[in-house]
């Protein structure tokens, strides 16, 4: 088959879509059927007459298979000769009833069930079909029976016609739609049944031309009803039966080889020497075998053809699933008839289907075909074909359809030749940095598998060092990431042993003549990262894992590897440092590696002793040596650890540390007195570099013994005073202040202070403030920004939170006043909510990120103090008002404050929420332009703090009643112009609306009187005041944005549908051009334009019941269809069948004709029939989608640590 096949396209864009299916059956269901009423020979020859040569089946056959079409809607095959009509015999045999309890309870055993049913049909095949058929109805979930009457006169489209009108009306449900785990029982019950049946009348039933074929018949007119329950179980019981033919015919395929064998050894003689009567019985059983598999192709491919063509692009997403997953076991079980591109061309069709379902069992059903070399070659062109969609896949929405997509094409990167160019691979490399840990760990085995390839190749097999090599150039040529701790975790479950080999690693970095400089810094890098993964046994931050916890032989392995680390790395570790003191980077890194070690074996092993001082004195020359702040603090916390009590060499530690602080001290007091004078540059330089060492360190550990704080605010008022201000040296002064103070309170809370030192503290504290409040106005970012933050923790730590437990820390309260409040306010507006000077290109893009992290924080930081109470709930509005306009920045953490702010009091929370509205609607009304965009925001915004509200609407009642009195009393607020009176506020009652759909019914009514008590009498016409009435109507019939449309004209159901259709969605906000009443009412500038109707009208249009004879059937996408599986259009992309033109016409034929019963009958079958007409067809892949990294903006534990109490630095 070429190329064309894979480009002739069924119709799959509208999978989602009804289709109608006329009640007059069609030409090729009448030819079909007359065909069907025919003998079997005499059908055979026909077909063979009528279709020589025909290429249309997939199913490559014998020359002499049938390839007759079979009826849907015919008559079941009579048998040859006589029917004898038994009586009674139903009830001596197995039920319907029986079989259906016995495969949906799974309680007995299926061999048993259906061996009682082949007994049943041996004695009467008239009863045993009949209760297999009752039995198929049952499943279906239908209450309908088969009648012996019905099955020997009524052909299978009146059956099925009759069987639908007798269906369940009461339920929704079928068995195999039933929610939870009996879906999964039932579905599997029925699937075991149908396998079991077919192998045991594998040997001599599937051939007596009455059972299977009768079944099929019935299948396959089931499977085109419109009926969903119907559609659905006949489609997976005729594959399933289908299944079972495949492995017939692959049994017999083998069975026929052996005597074939044997024939022609046996013809291969001399004359003379052929057994003639061996001849001729090998002969006859070659044909009765040939015979029988042309029988068994003769029935797959009409079931083929009839069933699976017309229902692999089924509406419903399960029918399509379940075809695809059987289409692959056909191919995997009989290549020699299925693998072929007629058959595999629907797998590549259908992995662009828009439900992740069936694109994953695509990508599993492909698995298979490509883990046998002998595939590989009948693959070629189907892989030429769909290679680059499978490649775009790897970014599919769903994790585990991306997941199994990276394994395809991983093996076909193996299998073929060809493989995966570089250019595909890249797509797939950046996996490795998937938030996602499974489609990480993906992306990792193919990275690993290339990596080992290229080993290979170079005949470098089982050479750690040339893995380390190549790992460390992916590494540094990567430019989607720069992080390593995603790529090692990535890496971890297939390379974690050649990861773990710590002296290869170190044996690369003590070389002299090894590794570059960048090549070394990312060997260190990565190494450090497996030392974490090894040690902490989790995955980074913003990659959750699936599991939650350790097993204990995962904690063994843990332990080891900590252990290994730790007798490796102890006495290597101040040579690394050594060799690598100059460089802050490295340095940096190296520093980590100590966090992971067992620590507790530098006391319990005597040789490490010496390892650890030489430890201690490289901290030391480093933190002498380096100013870098990131080494700084690795140091710091290194230090933290050391000095640890926990430890029994902690005291050797401490009194290192103090040796360290003690030079500092000394230098910066040296240089004192000059840098209050402002002297020499030098002395300054040295001076700024002591003090910032000393702040850093003071994060570590308690430096209040060595009483810096004075000679610091000193420094801080003179060069203040002189405005000569040194960004080193303001910073390192306010933040070893900052930590004096904190360190101070700590000391204090756990001692007994005296009143004297209680008031010095106090004072200290507020001389700390003024100072910072000072700096909140230079122009230098880096002071500014310092002085900011330090004052939100210690404010926080001078908090009634941290003192009013303790009544002799009371004096320590300390409250800002008016104004640091307001300075701190500022800042907010100006720093924080304002837009970045960046550009947004890629050079600056990592400053970008740093400058919104510091953000972050300092919003973090505000929002602590009101949450301690601090600052009022009122500053609270300076930050819930930007909530719209920041939300993809900030929005996570003002979204913590409400719901923490509504922990603490829920009235208070409204109203505050209210007050933050109030405000934006009072600076839009000053503005000159003022446009409907501007309310439409505010809209925005109330409809983002109502769902802050919740479901609970119990909870929720007293905090919503406040907040709308306070709007009301806000809207009807009397501005005096002249003599006259105006409320310029009114339209705040549309804002106010937003909320009015979370108030129980008694509220609503109590605010209709409360607002009848406050609007003037000529106020209730006005239209504001009426969308704010609509609202209170009741929950149910609430909306205020459709009644608020009214000035524009009516809008009819008719019109919202069809913008349906047209899946239209309005540009900007939703709310910012709904239609606004309150225009008319004179209160605002008349210059506002009148806005155009908004998508929320189109989302709940005032639907009106329409006649029945308008509602779109569901149907099937092949039923009407002529044209045979071939005759598809050239394209890759899918076309559209519109059958919508037909439905009409049909239906108004029938219903013209029909009398009333006959009409209550028809409306019945509708009402048994999906409609779909609302359902919107969302594409869940998107082939521009960008890929997941990992992120922490909305990470759970980045959250509490914002909203600790404690300072943010520590």
């Amino acid at each position: 088959m070429s190329s064309n096949d894979f480009d002739s396209s069924d119709d799959l864009t509208d999978l989602d879509k009804d289709y109608v299916v006329p009640a007059k059956t069609t030409k090729r269901k009448k030819q079909a059927l007359e065909q069907s009423l025919l003998p079997r020979r005499q059908r055979h020859k026909a077909a063979l007459s009528a279709t020589p040569g025909s290429p249309s089946s997939p199913i490559s056959s014998p020359p002499e298979a049938s390839q007759q079409q079979h009826s849907s809607q015919g008559t079941r095959h009579s048998s040859p000769g006589p029917r004898a009509r038994p009586g009674n015999s139903g009830a001596r045999g197995i039920s319907a009833d029986d079989i259906y309890k016995a495969v949906t309870s799974g309680k007995t055993a299926i061999v048993v069930v259906v061996d009682e049913w082949m007994d049943s049909y041996k004695q009467s095949r008239e009863t045993g079909l009949l209760v297999l058929i009752n039995f198929i109805v049952q499943s279906c979930g239908c209450k309908g029976e088969v009648s012996r009457d019905m099955l020997d006169s009524m052909p299978n489209a009146d059956i099925i016609a009759k069987l639908t009108k007798q269906f369940d009306m009461d339920s929704a449900t079928y068995p195999l739609s039933t929610p939870g785990p009996m879906q999964k029982k039932i579905k599997a019950g029925l699937c075991e049944f149908t396998r079991i049946l077919v192998r045991s009348c594998g040997s001599r039933v599937i051939y007596d031309e009455y059972l299977f074929p009768s079944v099929l018949s019935l299948l396959t007119g089931l499977t085109d009803s419109q009926v969903r329950a119907f559609r659905h179980t006949s489609t997976l019981l005729a594959i399933k039966i289908m299944s079972g033919m495949t492995e017939i015919v692959v049994t017999v395929s083998l069975q026929l080889h052996p005597v074939q064998r044997h024939y022609d050894k046996e013809k291969s003689k001399q004359t003379h020497e052929q057994d003639a009567r061996r001849l001729e019985d090998l002969q006859a059983g070659i044909k009765e075998l040939q015979e029988k598999k042309e029988e068994l192709l003769s029935m797959t491919n009409t079931a083929f053809r009839g069933i699976f063509v017309h229902r692999y692009r089924d509406k419903l997403m399960e029918i399509r699933a379940a075809c695809m997953e059987e289409l692959g076991v056909w191919i995997k079980t009989d290549p020699e008839n299925f693998l072929n591109d007629g058959c595999i061309k629907y797998l590549g069709w259908m992995i662009h289907d828009k439900q992740s379902l069936v694109r994953l069992k695509c990508v599993r059903s492909l698995q298979p075909l490509y883990q046998k070399k002998e595939f590989i070659g009948r693959l070629e062109l189907f892989t030429s074909r769909f290679k680059e969609r499978l490649v775009n896949m790897v970014m599919d929405v769903d994790p585990e359809v991306a997941v199994e997509t990276v394994k395809l094409l991983l093996l076909i990167n193996q299998g073929m030749e060809e493989g995966l160019s570089e250019k595909e691979c890249a797509n797939i490399y950046p996996l490795v940095y998937s938030s996602s840990r499974i489609l990480a760990s993906a992306g990792g085995l193919f990275l690993y598998k290339k990596l080992k390839s290229l080993i290979d190749s170079e005949k470098q097999s089982g050479n750690i060092v040339g893995f380390f090599q190549i790992l460390i150039s992916f590494h540094i040529q990567s430019e989607f990431h720069n992080h390593g701790t995603y790529l090692v975790d990535s890496l971890w479950d297939v390379a974690g042993s050649e990861l773990k080999d710590w002296e290869t690693m170190t044996t690369l970095l003590q070389q002299e003549a090894g590794l570059m400089d960048e090549e070394e810094g990312a060997l260190i890098e990565l190494m450090i990262c497996v030392i974490r993964q090894a040690a902490e046994a989790k995955p980074p931050v913003g990659r959750v894992s699936a599991k939650k916890a350790l097993n204990m032989k995962e904690k063994k392995i843990q332990e080891q590897d900590r252990r290994h680390i730790t007798t490796h790395f102890i006495p290597l570790l101040p040579q690394l440092l050594t060799k690598y003191s100059a460089d802050a980077g490295k340095v940096k890194l190296l520093l980590q590696a100590p966090l992971y070690f067992n620590l507790a074996m530098y006391s319990s092993v005597h040789w490490m002793n010496k390892h650890l001082d030489q430890l201690l004195s490289q901290i030391c020359e480093i933190v002498e040596k380096h100013t870098d702040t990131a080494v700084l603090e690795a140091c710091s916390r290194l230090f933290s650890v050391l000095c640890s009590d926990r430890y029994a060499f902690s005291s050797r530690a401490r009194l290192i540390f103090s040796q360290l602080v003690d030079s500092l001290t000394e230098c910066f007091s040296t240089y004192f007195n000059d840098l209050l004078q402002g002297t020499a540059d030098d002395d300054v330089y040295s001076a700024a570099t002591a003090l910032k060492r000393i702040a850093v360190l003071s994060s570590a550990r308690d430096l209040t013994a060595w009483r810096l704080f004075d000679s610091c605010i000193h420094l801080l008022e003179s060069r203040m005073e002189s405005r000569d201000l040194d960004e080193e040296l303001i910073v390192s002064a306010l933040r070893c202040s900052a930590w004096h103070l904190m360190w101070t309170n700590e000391n204090v809370r756990h001692s007994a202070p005296t009143e004297e030192e209680l008031r010095c503290l106090s004072k200290e504290v507020g001389s700390f403030c003024d100072i910072c409040q000072g700096c909140l106005c230079v122009d230098q970012a880096e002071i500014r920004d310092e002085a900011f933050q330090l004052l939100c923790d210690l404010l926080c730590f001078y908090s009634s939170n941290h003192v009013h437990n303790d009544s002799t820390l009371q004096s320590l309260y300390y409250l800002p006043n008016d104004f640091l409040r307001t300075e701190l306010a500022n800042f907010l507006m100006d720093y924080i909510f304002s837009d970045s000077d960046i550009v947004a290109t890629e050079d600056e893009h990592e400053e970008e990120i740093a400058l919104l992290q510091k953000k972050r924080l300092q919003l973090a930081g505000y929002c602590r103090l009101v949450l301690v109470r601090v600052l009022d709930y009122e500053a609270a509005t300076d930050i819930f008002k930007h909530y719209h306009m920041y939300f993809r920045d900030f929005g996570d953490i003002i979204k913590e404050t409400i719901l923490k702010m509504w922990d603490i009091g829920h009235v208070t929370c409204a109203r505050t929420l209210c007050l933050s509205m109030q405000q934006l609607f009072s600076v839009m009304l000053m503005e000159e332009d003022v446009s409907r965009q501007d309310i439409g925001k505010i809209r925005d915004l109330a409809r983002m703090f109502a769902v802050n509200f919740g479901p609970d609407l119990l909870r929720a009642r007293k905090p919503l009643l406040a907040l709308h009195m306070d709007g009301i009393e806000f809207a009807f607020r009397v501005q005096q112009e002249g003599e006259e009176e105006s409320y310029p506020n009114v339209a705040f009652l549309e804002i106010l609306s937003e909320f009015s759909l979370k108030l129980p019914e008694q509220e609503q009514t109590q605010l209709s009187t409360y607002l009848k008590a406050q609007c003037p009498d000529a106020a209730l016409s006005w239209k504001a005041v009426k969308v704010y009435q609509s609202s209170l109507g009741g929950r149910a019939s609430a909306r205020p944005r459709l009644e608020s449309a009214g000035s524009m004209g009516a809008v009819t159901p008719q019109s919202a549908q069809a913008a349906k259709r047209r899946k239209t969605t309005a540009q900007g906000s939703s709310s910012s051009t709904v239609e606004s009443s309150w225009l008319e009412s004179g209160n605002l500038p008349s210059h506002l334009s009148t806005p155009a109707l908004t998508s929320t009208v189109q989302k709940h249009p005032a639907t009106q019941p329409g006649p029945r004879e308008d509602v779109i059937l569901e149907s099937d996408v092949g039923s009407n269809l002529t044209e045979s599986e071939d005759e598809f259009s050239s394209g890759s992309q899918m076309r559209k069948v519109n059958l919508s033109r037909r439905l009409p016409s049909s239906i108004g034929q029938q219903s013209s004709t029909l009398d009333p019963k006959e009409l209550n009958t028809q409306l019945t079958l509708l009402s048994l029939i999906e409609e779909d007409a609302a359902e919107q067809e969302v594409d869940e892949y998107e082939s521009d989608s960008s890929y997941t990294l990992p992120s922490t903006r909305h990470s759970t534990s980045v959250m509490d640590e914002l909203f600790d109490s404690s300072p943010a630095h520590i």
